[in-house]
């Protein structure tokens, strides 16, 4: 944007009739990358093939006029598409720059008055500390922040503030630093609040999406998990296990899908036609199904070339699977779930036995039994019948009460 306005003469700057969107940056690659010469295949010694370019008479590469073709149409494609502007700017137009307080490193953004009319609106030193004020004082009810606006502030509804409403703080873009996203969220849930805020990660319906969200959702759980000990802790609890595409169920979901794809039980999705859309080979030499198969990065980054469509068949296949592992590992009692905070009204130690000492540090991993009592909290009959069907529970009455209960077959497992 700074540099289209530089192409502007500042004496248009109030009525601006320009395209913001990086049109021209896109077309200019598009003509530029775009491959239109002429190839062919040669055969190496070693049974390997080869493409290379093919020279006129005067050395000039031959090119390919199918190819210009197609790329002129592509151009041409691209240039009658309608502006689609980016999303701060999305806001401020739709609500209203009166309406929104935008905290961020511009120094000069565009607006648009109430007849529609563009312009462009300089924003001095203090732009961030007086749009911070009127958001806080409730004179503007929407906030929007940036990394540049996201340190050293606070939105949250601080108990001092004239603006006490609960916070819905919007996940835009999570970015690639876990860091940097659990401080924005921080921002919004400090101390003193009058109330908590709701934290909304927001996609689209574009599956290939979830790639990236996987990717922070990977990162905070490893932040959690070093900074508290306490994998949930990372991600505020915004984020679910199916939302790692990265973690050890994820890998057992993939070699499912690939094992589908491969024996044709993935009907949308043929062998031939999975491998040749990514480049991903999953048959050996001797016919039979790899053994050193994609690595589940390298697949999901395949997919984001993918048309949308494809995109979404795939992935709603691939999560299915994830789901399925995922439900499978807490059925049979193996799903790791970090360190957990069991409440109770109390906790007896019943014994403890040493089951394993470092030779070298002389350090030791017991074993403890511990009994838990909680209170019981009152259910109908039917909600109890229910849950004994779901959960195979027999039906058992208290000798000295007399009351009706529910036992259910459980377990946990606690490494020290």
């Amino acid at each position: 944007m700074k540099r289209r306005l530089h192409e502007v003469p500042s004496e248009e700057w109030k009525d601006l009739n320009l395209d913001l969107t990086p049109r021209e940056y896109v077309l200019d690659y598009l003509i530029s990358a775009f491959p239109i010469h002429l190839h062919e295949i040669h055969s190496l010694e070693d049974g390997d093939e080869r493409s290379e370019p093919i020279f006129d008479a005067d050395g000039s590469p031959v090119v390919s006029t199918e190819a210009v073709a197609l790329r002129d149409a592509l151009v041409d494609r691209l240039a009658s598409l309608d502006p689609i502007p980016g999303a701060l700017e999305q806001l401020l137009w739709h609500f209203g720059h009166k309406q929104v307080a935008e905290v961020t490193g511009r120094s000069k953004r565009v607006l648009k008055d109430d007849s529609g009319r563009l312009f462009v609106d300089s924003r001095g030193s203090g732009a961030n500390i007086a749009e911070t004020a009127a958001f806080m004082q409730g004179d503007k009810q929407i906030l929007v922040f940036s990394d540049a606006g996201g340190t050293g502030r606070s939105y949250h509804a601080d108990l001092n503030a004239v603006n006490r409403r609960r916070r819905s703080h919007y996940l835009l873009e999570a970015g690639w630093r876990a860091d940097n996203a659990i401080q924005g969220l921080g921002r919004t849930h400090r101390t003193n609040q009058a109330s908590a805020p709701v934290f909304r990660p927001v996609t689209t319906n574009v599956r290939g999406e979830r790639r990236f969200i996987s990717t922070i959702a990977r990162r905070l759980d490893s932040l959690g998990a070093l900074t508290r000990g306490q994998r949930q802790t990372g991600g505020n609890g915004i984020f679910e296990a199916k939302d790692n595409l990265e973690s050890q169920y994820a890998e057992h979901a993939l070699y499912e899908l690939f094992k589908q794809i491969f024996q044709g039980r993935f009907h949308e999705v043929p062998l031939g036609t999975f491998e040749q859309m990514t480049g991903l080979s999953l048959t050996s030499h001797e016919g039979g199904m790899k053994i050193d198969l994609p690595p589940l990065r390298q697949f999901l980054n395949r997919l984001l070339a993918l048309r949308i469509d494809m995109q979404n068949i795939i992935f709603e296949r691939f999560e299915l699977l994830l789901s399925q592992q995922i439900e499978a590992a807490i059925a049979a009692g193996v799903y790791e779930v970090g360190v957990e905070t069991l409440p109770a009204e109390r906790f007896n130690v019943e014994s403890q036995e040493a089951v394993y000492t470092h030779p070298a540090t002389s350090s030791m991993t017991n074993y403890l039994k511990i009994e838990r009592a909680q209170k019981n909290n009152i259910k109908t009959a039917d909600e109890m019948l229910e849950f004994a069907t779901q959960y195979q529970g027999r039906l058992m009455v208290n000798e000295k009460s007399g009351n009706a209960a529910v036992s259910i077959p459980t377990h946990v497992r606690i490494q020290v």
